[in-house]
């Protein structure tokens, strides 16, 4: 959240502003679930007590994105193998030249990543400065945001488990206390056909013929 929020507080050269991340991030207003990557995940100070120092360690802008999109620093249990990416948006910390960001998005775009066939999808980088309060042994870290349609991998998972549940009324006779659900369970059904939905839009964003099959 630290990270997501730092343009605002530490605003650097460009897309600093709250607006300029979500417009580029979601396409769609029902695919609003992001997947998240940060890196480097250290917690190694620039100094510690005692008189250790450590090194700060030059990590470039092209290091930190490449990291990014690796499978071992997404936050979320999803893999990004199948499917597409809907956007991506990289917000790297530290003292950066604009001009590396764009040599690391031209070297970036040799890396075999499937965006969606149907709109304009690409990397976006808001840049931000450091914390002034807190030294890191790095000279800079990223935060990742990406809607990527595997997500629904997620929700099926989700909806698995819930429907196993539901099958044996685990925790229903809690729920029957209470209004609205006293009477019956519809909330429930409505609940699921809404999740049901939602995985259908994020595999139907993966396709070629989206627009046209939504009525675009």
């Amino acid at each position: 959240m630290a990270a997501s929020t730092a343009t605002l507080r530490y605003p650097g050269y460009m897309n600093n502003g709250l607006e300029d991340l979500i417009a580029s991030l979601i396409p769609l207003p029902r695919t609003h679930f992001l997947m998240t990557g940060y890196t480097p995940l250290s917690l190694d100070p620039i100094s510690r007590a005692g008189g250790e120092t450590s090194r700060v360690r030059k990590t470039s802008v092209l290091d930190v994105i490449t990291r990014l999109l690796h499978a071992k620093n997404n936050m979320v249990s999803v893999t990004t193998t199948g499917g597409a990416y809907m956007s991506i948006q990289c917000i790297i910390q530290g003292e950066v030249d604009p001009s590396e960001v764009h040599t690391s998005l031209v070297r970036l775009q040799s890396r075999d990543l499937r965006f969606i066939p149907w709109g304009p999808a690409g990397c976006q980088v808001a840049l931000s400065k450091k914390s002034p309060y807190i030294e890191t042994a790095h000279r800079v870290s990223g935060l990742m945001l990406t809607n990527h349609t595997s997500i629904s991998n997620l929700f099926k998972r989700i909806l698995s488990q819930y429907k196993k549940m539901m099958a044996n009324q685990v925790f229903i006779a809690n729920y029957r206390k209470f209004d609205p659900f006293k009477e019956n369970l519809d909330e429930f059904k409505d609940s699921e056909e809404v999740v049901e939905c939602l995985i259908k839009d994020y595999e139907d964003a993966a396709t070629e013929g989206f627009l046209k099959d939504a009525g675009f």
